[in-house]
C-alpha cells in the first residue's frame, strides 16, 4: 500500500477512535508526507503541550515509513497546531539569539521534542551570528543558542 494511503487510513482510524468530527487530508510534496486533521473539537488529538500530536506523528512515522524510506519526512498537523507552534518557537528563537549575541553567552531554551528543536535549528541556521546545539536527555533535551565568536 502506498505511504499516502497508509497515512490516510491510519489518521482516519484515529479520528474515528477518538470520536472526533474531523476531515483528514494527506499529501506528499518535496520528500515530506503530510497529514492534516481539521475539525471543531480536535483538541484531544493535540493533547497537553502537543504530547498527543507528537505521539501520533511518531507512531505514524514507524507504521507508515518504518525504516525503508529515510529520505522521506512525515508530519502530522491537527487544527493548524504545528503552524501556530512554529510561529511561537520562532519568536522564542529570535529572543534567545538576540540575548546570546547581546550577552556573549549561551542561552538555553525550554525542553522541547525533537521536531520543535529541529525547527529552531533550521530557523536560526541562516542567521549568521549564532549557532545551536541540543543538550540533555529526553524528555528534558533542549536547544542551546551560542553567539558566534
Amino acid at each position: 500500500m502506498p505511504p499516502v494511503q497508509m497515512l490516510r487510513e491510519l489518521l482516519e482510524g484515529l479520528v474515528e477512535r477518538f470520536g472526533v468530527d474531523a476531515e483528514v487530508e494527506v499529501a506528499e510534496c518535496d520528500g515530506v508526507l503530510t497529514g492534516r486533521i481539521d475539525g471543531q473539537d480536535v483538541g484531544s488529538l493535540i493533547g497537553r503541550r502537543g504530547q498527543t500530536i507528537d505521539a501520533i506523528q511518531h507512531l505514524a512515522q514507524r507504521i507508515v515509513l518504518g525504516s525503508g524510506r529515510p529520505e522521506t519526512r512525515l508530519m502530522v498537523d491537527v487544527g493548524g497546531y504545528r503552524e501556530r507552534r512554529a510561529a511561537v518557537l520562532k519568536v522564542e528563537a529570535d529572543r534567545a539569539a538576540n540575548e546570546a549575541v547581546r550577552s556573549g553567552g549561551a542561552v538555553e531554551l525550554d525542553p522541547a521534542p525533537a521536531v520543535e528543536r529541529r525547527l529552531v535549528h533550521e530557523y536560526l541556521r541562516d542567521r549568521g551570528d549564532v549557532r545551536t546545539e541540543s543538550r540533555g536527555e529526553e524528555p528534558e533535551r533542549c536547544l542551546v543558542v551560542f553567539p558566534l565568536d
